[in-house]
């Protein structure tokens, strides 16, 4: 049994003027949130064993923010990878039990829903999606092999522990 994470990095700076979209770093809010998201993932027993993580500044410092120490394996090919290229990365993994795989919109919803058989989900910035997968390698995943074990977005998590 292995266990995927799926994350949309924390939410960034809007572009500045010259910068190039893969340079935006992320905002105050996506600084906390990421902190906010390695937390969770601490809490649920689901710290992942290797980080897979798009070459882009924002993701990388997402990574960063989420204070997990384990290998991180950084790809350009997961800068705004499709569905299809978020799985590819997920079969090519190194051995571990618990994946996590970290990058951008559109298609990092559309693998998180085509993992949880094919439903629509919403990923906002931040949001993490858990899987569990019932194979013994990585080569073996397959969107119609995931069932979803947990789902979390910054803001859900912000309004739990507001008062009331």
């Amino acid at each position: 049994m292995k266990t995927l994470i799926l994350m949309r990095h924390a939410e960034s700076e809007w572009s500045q003027p010259g910068e190039k979209d893969k340079d935006r770093t992320l905002n105050n809010r996506g600084r906390i949130a990421a902190w906010r998201m390695g937390d969770w993932l601490r809490e649920i027993e689901a710290v992942p064993q290797v980080a897979l993580v798009s070459s882009a500044q924002r993701t990388r410092e997402t990574w960063d923010r989420m204070k997990i120490t384990c290998d991180a394996i950084f790809k350009d090919a997961l800068y705004l990878a499709e569905a299809d290229g978020y799985l590819a990365a997920v079969k090519t993994a190194p051995d571990c039990e618990r994946l996590l795989v970290l990058g951008h919109n559109p298609g990092m919803e559309t693998a998180m829903g085509m993992m949880a058989g094919g439903q629509w989900m919403s990923a906002s910035t931040g949001a993490t999606a858990v899987y569990t997968l019932p194979i013994e390698r990585w080569k073996d995943a397959a969107f119609d092999k995931a069932m979803l074990t947990a789902f979390e977005t910054p803001k859900s998590l912000i309004q739990q522990s507001s008062p009331s």
